[in-house]
């Protein structure tokens, strides 16, 4: 085989190169799947949020904004930053259930391939009973 039959089979055999981004939407649907396995979380998102949803739920829209709703991330080369606003459950420990919340969306979004830096959580409400989130008459 000559020089350039060689040259040209070992060029071949090099994977393209290029980037690999992930949105810091994919990162915030992994993230609230995770927070959602959590025992003592109730909800995610703000007053505001849950609002809304509970209208959308009225008409018959209720899967609307759920996927990402409570969580936002921005991921940055291989590291992300997570932010959630939750509702956990009376009765809770705020330590405890925020602590499996860290350690379930650390994990989760470490399977992925990214590292995360921060996972920053606001407890926004507290539920009572079995609707955390109802909608005034």
């Amino acid at each position: 085989m000559d020089l350039e039959a060689t040259q040209e089979l070992t060029r071949a055999s090099v994977p393209a190169g290029g980037t690999t981004q992930v949105a810091d939407e994919v990162i915030e649907k992994i993230a609230v799947a995770a927070v959602r396995a959590v025992p003592g979380v109730a909800d995610l998102g703000g007053d505001v949020a849950r609002f809304f949803n509970a209208v959308l739920d009225r008409v018959g829209l209720d899967q609307v904004g759920d996927a990402r709703r409570g969580c936002s991330a921005h991921v940055t080369g291989d590291a992300a930053v997570i932010n959630l606003v939750l509702v956990i459950q009376a009765g809770r420990s705020v330590s405890e259930v925020t602590g499996q919340v860290r350690a379930r969306v650390t994990e989760a979004v470490e399977a992925f391939g990214l590292r995360v830096d921060e996972v920053n959580i606001r407890v926004d409400d507290m539920a009572i009973g079995d609707t955390p989130t109802t909608l005034p008459a």
